[in-house]
């Protein structure tokens, strides 16, 4: 079933790399990068980690992933952990790089960072979206 699927993607992705759009009246090429669905597939859901909880090399929990931002800089995803606190009220945010966090075991790890050091850090602030 699942390479059912696939196949209609694959299609659609190999028409798209050779498609020219206009915008405006003007030609522009569209181009699009193959991409292995197979390996995407075994890759991580943001749904699924949202909520995970992250712990240091030690194995005591340290927090857990309360977002997920891609920087519109330069394309680095950062997760936002949310440290400390009971049930929302006096957690700590803060933004790692998403590649600081390590998977093992199937579990987040944060090497190198206790849970004191993390509160430590400054705390990360959403911006307010302007009207």
């Amino acid at each position: 079933m699942k390479f059912a699927l696939a196949i209609p993607t694959v299609a659609m992705a190999i028409v798209l790399s050779s498609a020219t759009a206009h915008a405006q009246g003007t030609a522009q090429s569209i181009t699009a990068n193959r991409t292995d669905v197979v390996q995407l597939a075994s890759g991580y859901r943001a749904s699924k980690m949202l909520g995970a909880p992250v712990y240091d090399e030690n194995k005591n929990k340290i927090g857990k992933i309360d977002d997920l931002i891609v920087s519109p800089k330069d394309s680095v995803t950062y997760a936002i952990l949310s440290i400390g606190g009971f049930l929302g009220v006096g957690r700590h945010l803060i933004a790692v790089p998403f590649s600081d966090l390590q998977i093992v075991d199937k579990q987040f790890r944060l090497r190198g960072l206790t849970s004191d050091s993390l509160k430590a850090m400054s705390e990360f602030k959403y911006a307010t979206p302007t009207p």
